[in-house]
């Protein structure tokens, strides 16, 4: 067997403060998605995919919830000679001392790790998008075209451009790709609706140079610093031109959606299709009992997954192993994590709930009619709602965290707007 030529690197390791709750206790890239995996699935899934079987990833915030899912990494097929998952948090030594300041540094700290391998090409990918790649195509177009830099961007609307890293494509390539002749980072009125998907592929002995130029400055980061300079400095920076779906998902609104995307007749996102990989034995999904349906269960246009028992309505939801649905409850247009209890003749729409919450009875959370306007509804983990209390749409309920100050039981029959 030849040693592979690509070393993959993944940023997981960052929290997001838009998704709320759902990244108190864990990395925005072990965010459960989908009813049965992780964020973080996407990335690893491409790469396996791909053939691409030597990776690492970066970890730093709260890493137990994402060392334990991606394990020996053997869901992925990532064990044997040359196949491997590495986690490389952050670490005090004769060396380094301090936490990752950004994604660039994140990379400098771990060169030591890179060199060892001696790869041909770096790949370093953003852990928390959702999206289906083939990157062999990306590094061959990066080969072809003997660049410097390649990275990956997909058109977004132009009223929504300056949330991220844009670039100027020439026309060389066409459909392909071209040549990036101007970059910036959230430009308040962005030139191009051609934004970063954080997809870049490095020359080892470039991203080595560019990463101890960038340690001379006060910030660390790809797009903000080393694109830019790099494209200043002429360096052979391509972009690839990537038109298939991507779920930014850094917004609760863009999270919920994005989930939305995997209901329908003909979803946006099929897992089937995507050749999806997860954990099963993380949470112990593969251990849990067939979902059971009552005598009265009405389910439409859902997800449920094992472990789960339905006696009353799921319509438009996402259900994770072990939700109980009891008599006369309605979930509609929710993600319900993990182990959740809906209480009877409880209404739910609109909801994203973590996990281990339990509903009492007749609560109602969430609008009376849902739309797309309508904003979400979040519960964060270990929480019990009351019988009869009443959370309006768009509320937030925090987490039950042991030796915190939040407010995370409510009295019976509250209302909270």
């Amino acid at each position: 067997m030849l040693k592979p030529s690509t070393l993959a690197m993944i940023l997981a390791g960052s929290r997001v403060d838009e998704l709320n709750v759902l990244t108190y206790y864990r990395p925005k890239s072990a965010v459960p998605f989908g009813g049965v995996g992780r964020v973080i699935d996407f990335s690893l899934s491409n790469l396996l995919n791909s053939g691409i079987e030597q990776v690492a990833l970066l970890s730093q915030y709260h890493s137990y919830s994402l060392i334990n899912h991606i394990g020996t990494g053997a869901a992925w097929d990532m064990i044997g000679r040359y196949r491997h998952v590495s986690i490389l948090p952050p670490f005090l030594g004769s060396d380094a001392s301090e936490w990752y300041r950004g994604p660039a540094d994140a990379i400098y700290k771990n060169l030591d790790y890179v060199q060892y391998h001696c790869p041909e090409e770096i790949l370093i990918l953003s852990g928390d998008h959702i999206y289906k790649m083939d990157y062999q195509d990306l590094i061959d177009y990066h080969t072809e075209k003997d660049a410097d830099l390649t990275v990956a961007f997909t058109r977004v609307p132009k009223n929504e451009a300056n949330r991220f890293g844009v670039a100027c494509l020439d026309d060389e390539d066409g459909k392909r790709g071209g040549r990036v002749v101007k970059y910036w980072e959230k430009p308040a009125d962005p030139e191009s609706d051609w934004a970063s998907m954080t997809i870049l592929c490095f020359k080892p002995e470039v991203l080595y140079r560019v990463l101890e130029k960038n340690q001379e400055g006060d910030s660390y980061h790809f797009g903000k610093d080393i694109i830019p300079m790099m494209v200043e400095q002429n360096c052979k920076v391509f972009g690839y031109k990537f038109r298939g779906y991507w779920g930014y998902t850094r917004t609760i609104d863009e999270y919920w959606q994005s989930n939305m995307d995997l209901l329908g007749p003909e979803p946006l996102i099929d897992l089937e299709k995507w050749i999806f990989r997860t954990n099963l034995e993380h949470r112990h999904i593969r251990d849990n009992e067939p979902a059971l349906m009552g005598k009265e269960a009405v389910v439409q246009n859902s997800m449920i997954y094992n472990g789960c028992k339905i006696d009353g309505t799921v319509a438009n939801s996402i259900l994770f192993p072990g939700v109980r649905v009891k008599k006369g409850a309605v979930v509609e247009n929710s993600v319900i994590f993990f182990s959740n209890i809906v209480g009877e003749n409880c209404r739910l729409n609109k909801v994203v709930s973590d996990v281990n919450n339990n509903f009492g009875r007749n609560v109602v959370i969430g609008p009376a009619v849902c739309d797309n306007k309508s904003p979400v509804t979040m519960i964060g983990w270990n929480n019990k709602i009351p019988d009869k209390t009443i959370i309006g749409e768009g509320a937030t309920i925090y987490p039950l965290i042991p030796n915190r100050n939040w407010p995370a039981v409510v009295n019976s029959g509250e209302v909270l707007r």
